[in-house]
């Protein structure tokens, strides 16, 4: 039965090396996979700049799309089997797997490329703890949480979580919510637990830190708001909070900088973004996680120094200037490069150009998202448990308590303890 196991996954990453082409494509050749969409013409973007540079260098570059999962597992099947892409235009969750499979190169080995040309905390999310490494440089950065309001309802946004309570009260009867988000995702929960001082990980960066004091606040935190200030609707996942924000039944919304385009084509002047609120019992801004789009590079590049050299050219070409603007410009995005969010004018457009620095207001407090594989765990010990309190099942206390748990026996289990 073991071997049949075997032979069936070496079946498959052969049949996925030769569907996707193998690694050793031709010297002429560079095979990128993305995880860029049409449907907000970030693939079209990422072909585009890619054909461009391709046509000055009399080179061929072939760009495929997979969704984040798929390219995890095609990637990692692909180069065990000497297959797979030579550059990577992904998210930085991926590092982690990535490198501990040794399949993508660090950046001190791509001479020409200075991880100093790039926003500081855009580089912390492309390193693992206990290393001095970097192993992707940016070409956007962002995917945070902030605080979305409409103007006409609340013409100053809220500065701490007293005044955000004071305001939304005010604001909810009827059909309307002072505040809508997800409730059924831990990642809405890390911004608060930021604020109330706690982290999901040790110093060490992967021992689970999920029954803590700052924790079991944070829980708390979220049910008041719900069952004892009644600023919250009864039930509201992603789609939901994002329903209610869009037909003005929500006054406020927390939500990802994905998101803000829609917003504005819809509201236009009438759509305000702030930090989420400090948290008045501790003094401390909620931290939303950040991350990005990144590039990194195939391990097989090692053993194909030529083409490695068109490949950081490729690399320069996406992070440059011109490419950076161009990219704020289409996709509303804020930029990886240092120079761009120097400028004076991110875009031309005054109303996004006024939401994009106002996100970045957000970014700042921001912090990276962990990139190590024990993230998984954390993730899935959250979301049941953070769901209990939020249907008043579970007291805070205990839903902590068994997100240690979760968490713990998970990470065992992946490490066959």
């Amino acid at each position: 039965m073991q071997i049949k196991k075997l032979v069936g996954v070496a079946l498959a990453a052969l049949a996925l090396v030769m569907s996707c082409g193998p690694a050793g494509d031709g010297p002429n050749t560079i095979r990128i996979w993305t995880v860029e969409g049409e449907s907000d013409g970030a693939y079209q973007f990422v072909d585009s700049v890619a054909q461009e540079w391709a046509k000055a260098n009399n080179m061929e570059v072939i760009v495929q799309n997979y969704s984040v999962e798929d390219m995890r597992e095609s990637f990692q099947t692909a180069s065990l089997a000497g297959g797979g892409a030579q550059l990577l235009w992904t998210v930085n969750d991926h590092i982690g797997p990535f490198v501990k499979g040794n399949l993508i190169m660090s950046m001190d080995e791509l001479p020409g490329i200075n991880v100093k040309d790039f926003v500081d905390s855009a580089m912390e999310a492309a390193t693992l703890p206990g290393t001095n490494k970097y192993y992707a440089i940016p070409v956007s950065y962002g995917n945070h949480l902030m605080l979305m309001y409409h103007k006409d309802l609340v013409p100053n946004p809220p500065k701490t979580t007293d005044e955000l309570i004071t305001i939304a009260k005010k604001l909810t009867g009827g059909e309307r919510y002072g505040l809508v988000f997800n409730q059924t995702e831990p990642f809405w929960l890390v911004p608060w637990l930021g604020g109330f001082g706690g982290k999901v990980f040790a110093d060490d960066g992967v021992t689970p830190t999920l029954n803590t004091p700052q924790m079991v606040a944070t829980l708390q935190f979220l049910r008041d708001l719900k069952f004892v200030h009644n600023i919250l609707p009864k039930e509201s996942d992603y789609a939901g909070a994002d329903t209610m924000f869009k037909e003005k039944k929500a006054a406020m919304i927390i939500n990802g900088d994905w998101i803000m385009m829609d917003y504005a084509q819809q509201f236009g002047e009438g759509l305000g973004v702030a930090r989420i609120p400090m948290v008045s019992a501790t003094g401390l801004w909620p931290r939303p996680y950040t991350s990005g789009k990144y590039l990194m590079v195939s391990a097989a590049m090692r053993n194909e120094p030529e083409k490695l050299q068109k490949i950081i050219s490729l690399m320069q070409h996406f992070t440059s200037v011109q490419n950076q603007v161009k990219l704020v410009a289409e996709l509303i995005r804020l930029p990886g490069l240092k120079k761009v969010m120097e400028q004076p004018k991110l875009i031309e457009d005054p109303l996004f150009d006024r939401l994009l620095r106002e996100s970045f207001v957000q970014l700042e407090v921001g912090t990276p998202m962990p990139t190590v594989v024990e993230m998984r765990a954390n993730w899935d010990a959250m979301r049941p448990k953070m769901a209990e309190v939020m249907n008043d099942q579970t007291a805070p206390a205990a839903a902590a308590q068994g997100m240690q748990q979760l968490s713990e026996q998970t990470i065992r289990a992946t490490q066959g303890k």
